[in-house]
């Protein structure tokens, strides 16, 4: 049994399945009827009007109805759309048992406990027919799929079967019973626990066999709707499954505590649902996924017990070879897996007969469309088996986690051992297996028994490998994870609908199929629909625009699907930009799916190509910074907000006439004052003064004078508003004596009184630097698609000095439209227009309807940039900041970083070093970026122009030719750490030295030299720093453990194998003679002394270490064991601190080359905190001489 969904819920009594949407409706014993749809594992929806158990509910096939019928006596008809119950049919007087509608005419059966069989028309709500003639309860009661019968089963012991033939002919009621099963105990299905089958005739019935097994009443009987084959389920907390033909049982699925009461059939699928006392399940006997396996053109595939093959590029099928025995008892014997081998046309078919089998099969090659060649297979057991070469295939064995690898005689020929406890294996390129357990796959080597790659993944059921073998494809139930050959995750996509099969096209797309779509995923992990199913597909090859697939029927379709969608995105992403630009020209692309994704992407000019909507062109304009586009679409659109916008975005441009127009048709005074300030037209500024004095704007007016400068118009404004005083001290400081006195007199004893000893100054706006115009704008390139896009607009293609002259800005080929109103109107006429609005006391004051102006020539409608093409000024042409050219020369991280270019640097980090913690060197990267960069002022009102600094820069180079950026780190500035390391070393501040030796260890893979002896001096200072901080940390560690006295000595032993210089190396053996010899380890304290000796010590430590001697020797024992053995080379562990003596295996850091116990792999080494333990590195790369 595959179950494909589960309930929990009270009591379940009665199902039904939805014709055609993956919908089951159940009935509760609590009353309420669940919508579930079974494909997403979602309740859509609860009807709960019924009082006590519902026994019985049944979906029409065609209206969107449903009929329920419950212990209230009640047949309720409901539409399931609405979510309302419709109507309720009363008449009877017991318990409902079950309710169906007839197929065809708008007729619901109903039968109940109150002994009778009841016909109800569900158009006129009546009951239109009642049958009498059980004396017991009626259990259940249904319509012949095609006559027109109904049979019942009641407990009275008998089942009839009543002719409602004359129902047609809306005359009499229908005759009593045909006929009448009266055979005591023996009903269809029954509380005898038996299964009985009858054949009827037009007169008669009797009974053909009986199926006995069910240990308690039986609850439902079906037959299956496309195999000949009985269900029935029972009380006995069972389902069992009987063949219709033999009359045998074939197999029986039981539950721990629930008992069964209902089954439906799918009358399309090949699906049952049982209903059980918490809940449901809905489930297949069989998978329908047919075995397949493609090779180029050709697929070989099983069905119906035969080998067949097609050929994609002839679209032919053919049978083979005959492959098993039929007359399996038991159900899901099928082929699984299929795996062929083209160049010795051998077949191996897996399927789960005997716990898992594998059958081999060398396939004549004159056999092929001669299905007659019955040929022995070779058997064998095994979890799964496949080909890994022309002529070997490997077996699992699940028990033991080993792989058997055969022959073509099925002869064992090597066995080995699995990395991970294996439950499946998977072709992985020749001689490699990929390895499945429950979370996680492996690449298996068989001939190094190497590991190659792993990946943690949820339950994978198939692997898709691409025709290249590059990538690999791992499909879960609801997942789909992509990942390269070395199992390197790229991306993970995760569907909510089962995922049922895919394969890659020639692009490097992978196609996928769910249960209802067929789907594509980009190698960013981007997806989409290509287009939905009816029923579900399993792909077995993509070519071009067509997918060649099979069904569940084993049937071979070839189907054609638009490709434009993600063959448009993959050129976007692979930045194949002419190749889109050609697919946008011809092809239908189309619909907000697609405006969203270009918009998401960062191509807003080539989404607004396919856009009518003018106010989504609007936004995609601005977005795009298309101002002429913009523009335009304003004009249509004419809406304050827009306005508003589009002087925002000129405004960042520089486009001042475009501001101006769009303050205007806004008419945003204030911001039309200033930007008349800036850019020094006063007379217009004048302009709106007045024009704020008609409207009697007096804030307006007075800013405006400010703005001018004009003192005489401020005194006259604070007059007029009442500010007397205010109006004289403005005249009296600026000298307008006349003005004052008059103001002086009015103000008779209020003249109010000036400061001494000031001076007055006039308040004037700074004049612009530049007056007038636009700013000019820089020459642009223009975007990738955006001059072919306009080209073609305008039907053909642009002359290359067209488009040279073109590039002056992002705007000009769509030339704007000129539309009324659409020029930058004079204020003089605005004045007078105003003038006149005041007497007819016009709501706005009229910046709106301007026409037949005369207007001053350089005030036409604006252009996008007035001056792109003006004589007065050309910009350069902008060159590639030296940064870019500092990152496309150099293949050094240190050059990189200081180029800015930190993911780069990242990334040659990673691979020259297998360096993957960039933490302790996110500050050397900001300081080799800060160090080759300074910035220049120049005036106060302009940006600050940044520098390049470069190395080994010279008066006499070339201003043409870049040279590589200057560093801030070099190799001397490591010398002398390291001398600073050794000083602090011999002077005990251990923790001081550790910080040097790691600053070194950090420093290097961002120090650049120039020689090739000098990369030597580099390497070999890696390796002296290593040697310290590995030496440093134990003995730091040994100062802690007090408590600990053995590992204390272990550790003091381990530092005296360390590379150190003399002079340390004395201070390590005394430290591990001292500490051995206070724990009683005489013959360990007397090997450190013999080794002390030997160096020439300081005659007081040269005593000591001969005393130790002389007292070891007269008792040559250890009081504690070490795990530590002199004689046996060996290295020490960087993470751990343990000996790895020689022979034991053992894995090292890419960079720092320290040595680990084989459990540190995948860790971030513990001696230099940059690179993982065991990962593939090229190695160091610190000097232009090794790159060219």
């Amino acid at each position: 049994m595959l179950t494909k969904f589960e309930t929990k819920s009270n009591r379940v009594k009665g199902l039904t399945f939805h014709p055609k949407r993956p919908w089951i409706l159940a009935s509760l014993h609590s009353g309420v009827i669940q919508l579930w749809d079974y494909r997403m594992g979602t309740l859509i929806d609860r009807f709960d009007e019924h009082e006590g158990p519902v026994r019985g509910v049944h979906f029409h096939n065609s209206q969107p109805l449903f009929v329920s019928g419950g212990d209230d006596y009640k047949i309720k008809v409901w539409n399931h759309k609405t979510h309302r119950c419709l109507f309720t049919l009363l008449g009877h007087l017991d318990y409902i048992r079950t309710v169906q509608f007839h197929h065809e005419n708008p007729w619901i059966v109903s039968a109940s406990d109150d002994q009778t069989i009841r016909i109800w028309n569900w158009q006129s709500r009546t009951c239109i027919s009642v049958l009498t003639g059980h004396n017991h309860y009626v259990m259940c009661a249904s319509f012949h799929p095609k006559e027109d019968l109904v049979v019942s089963a009641s407990l009275d012991q008998t089942v009839r079967v009543w002719d409602i033939g004359s129902l047609k002919k809306k005359t009499v009621s229908p005759a009593d019973d045909l006929m009448r099963f009266t055979q005591m105990n023996s009903d269809l299905f029954g509380d005898d626990r038996q299964v009985k089958l009858w054949r009827t005739n037009e007169t008669k019935a009797w009974e053909v066999d009986t199926l006995r097994g069910h240990m308690n009443n039986v609850s439902s009987v079906m037959f299956h709707a496309k195999q000949d084959i009985i269900v029935s389920n029972s009380e006995d907390k069972s389902i069992r499954v009987w063949d219709a033909t033999k009359r045998t049982g074939i197999q029986t699925f039981r539950r721990e505590h629930d008992r069964f009461w209902i089954l439906a059939v799918h009358p399309e699928i090949n699906l049952l649902a049982a209903g059980h006392d918490n809940g449901m399940i809905v489930f297949k006997l069989e998978r329908e996924r047919p075995a397949f396996a493609l090779s180029g053109n050709s697929l070989f595939y099983t069905k119906d017990r035969f080998l067949r093959y097609y050929d994609c590029s002839t679209q032919k099928d053919s049978q083979v070879i005959p492959i098993r025995r039929p007359g399996t008892p038991s159900l899901n014997q099928s082929p699984r897996t299929l795996s062929y081998s083209p160049t010795e046309n051998a077949v191996l078919i897996c399927s789960d007969l005997d716990g898992g089998s594998y059958e081999l099969y060398i396939i004549p090659k004159e056999s092929v469309g001669r299905s007659d060649v019955v040929q022995d297979a070779k058997r064998g057991t095994g979890g799964s088996a496949v080909f890994i070469a022309r002529n070997r295939f490997a077996v699992l064995e699940k028990s033991t986690s080993q792989v058997l690898v055969k022959n073509l005689k099925n002869e064992v020929v090597k066995k080995s051992s699995l990395p991970i406890p294996t439950d499946a294996i998977f072709y992985a390129g020749t001689g490699n297996l990929l390895c499945r357990s429950e979370d996680k796959v492996v690449i298996f080597d068989l001939q190094q028994r190497l590991v190659l790659g792993e990946l943690q993944t949820p339950f994978v059921r198939y692997v898709v490998w691409s025709n290249d073998m590059e990538s690999v494809a791992l499909l879960s139930k609801h997942t789909i994870i992509i990942a390269s050959k070395k199992l390197v995750l790229q991306c993970t996509l995760h569907e909510t609908i089962r995922v049922k099969s895919g394969a890659w096209d020639d692009n490097g797309v992978f196609i996928y199929t769910t249960l209802n779509h067929i789907k594509y995923c980009l190698p960013n992990g981007d997806s989409g629909i290509i287009r939905t199913l009816d029923v579900p597909i399993y792909i077995t090859k993509v070519s071009g625009n067509t997918i060649f697939c099979l069904d569940r029927d084993g049937k071979n379709r070839a189907i054609t699907i638009n490709a434009t969608e993600y063959i448009f995105k993959l050129a976007l992403l692979r930045k194949k930009y002419d190749h889109a630009m050609g697919m946008i020209k011809n092809s239908q692309l189309c619909g907000q799916a697609m405006i969203a994704y270009l918009q998401q992407k960062g191509f807003p000019e080539v989404a607004l190509h396919f856009v009518e909507d003018e106010r989504v062109r609007f936004n995609l304009a601005l977005e795009s910074g298309n101002i002429s586009v913009a523009v335009a679409s304003a004009t249509e659109i004419n809406e304050k907000e827009q306005w508003y916008r589009l002087g925002v975005e000129a405004l960042r441009q520089g486009n001042a006439g475009i501001v101006e127009f769009a303050y205007q048709k806004t008419n945003n005074y204030e911001r039309l004052s200033f930007l008349y300030l800036i850019t020094g037209k006063l007379d217009k500024l004048s302009k709106l003064m007045k024009i704020a004095e008609v409207k009697n704007n007096v804030m307006g007016q007075f800013h405006n004078a400010l703005y001018l400068g004009d003192v005489k118009e401020r005194v006259k404004i604070l007059e007029n508003a009442g500010h007397l005083p205010l109006a004289y001290i403005t005249a009296s400081v600026h000298g307008l004596k006349d003005v004052a006195e008059r103001l002086a007199t009015e103000l008779g004893e209020n003249v109010p009184s000036l400061p001494e000893g000031k001076t007055p100054s006039l308040l004037m706006p700074p004049s612009p630097v530049m007056c007038g115009g636009d700013w000019p704008l820089l020459r642009v390139m223009k975007g990738i698609f955006e001059g072919g896009l306009e080209s073609a607009a305008r039907g053909g293609a642009v002359d290359e000095e067209e488009e040279e002259d073109a590039g002056g800005d992002w705007g000009d080929a769509l030339d704007m439209v000129d539309v009324d109103g659409m020029e930058n109107r004079d204020i003089d006429a605005i004045l007078e227009e105003a003038e006149r609005g005041e007497d007819e006391n016009d709501e706005e004051g009229g910046w709106e309807e301007l026409e037949g102006l005369d207007l001053p020539p350089e005030l036409d409608t604006p252009k996008a940039s007035a001056n792109a093409r003006s004589s007065v000024f050309v910009t350069p042409t902008q060159g590639m900041p030296v940064s870019h050219i500092w990152s496309q020369k150099s293949s050094l991280a240190a050059e990189q970083a200081a180029a800015g270019s930190f993911d780069t640097a990242m990334r040659l980090l990673n691979r020259q070093l297998g360096i993957k913690n960039f933490a302790p060197l996110k500050s050397m990267f900001i300081d080799l970026l800060n160090g080759s960069h300074s910035y220049l002022r120049a005036f106060t009102s302009s940006p600050v122009v940044p520098l390049s600094i470069e190395r080994g820069w010279s008066e006499s180079s070339s201003p043409n030719v870049r040279g590589p950026p200057a560093l801030v780190y070099d190799f001397s500035q490591q010398e002398e750490k390291l001398k600073s390391g050794y000083k602090a070393t011999t002077s005990g501040k251990l923790t001081e030295a550790l910080r040097l030796f790691l600053s070194i260890l950090h420093t290097i893979p961002l120090v650049v030299v120039e020689s090739r002896s000098e990369v030597d001096e580099v390497k070999e200072l890696v390796s002296i720093a290593k040697e310290y901080v590995v030496g440093l940390k134990m003995e730091l560690k040994r100062r802690q453990k007090k408590d600990d006295p053995v590992r204390q000595q272990e550790l003091a032993a381990y530092f005296t194998h360390c590379n150190l210089q003399l002079p340390h190396l004395r201070l390590a053996l005394l430290n591990a003679m001292t500490v051995c010899y206070k724990a009683k380890n005489l013959a360990t304290a007397y090997n450190f002394a013999k080794r002390l000796l030997e160096t020439n010590p300081l005659e007081s430590h040269a005593r000591a270490a001969r005393q130790i001697v002389q007292a070891a020797e007269r008792n040559m024992t250890d009081t504690t064991e070490l795990n530590y053995d002199f004689r046996n080379p060996f290295v020490i562990c960087g993470s751990t601190y343990v000996p790895i003596y020689r022979g034991q295996k053992d894995v090292s850091c890419p960079y720092c080359t320290a040595r680990f116990v084989p459990s540190q792999e995948g860790n971030i080494c513990g001696v230099c905190d940059l690179a993982v333990i065991g990962a593939d590195a090229s190695g160091l790369v610190c000097s232009p001489s090794q790159v060219r």
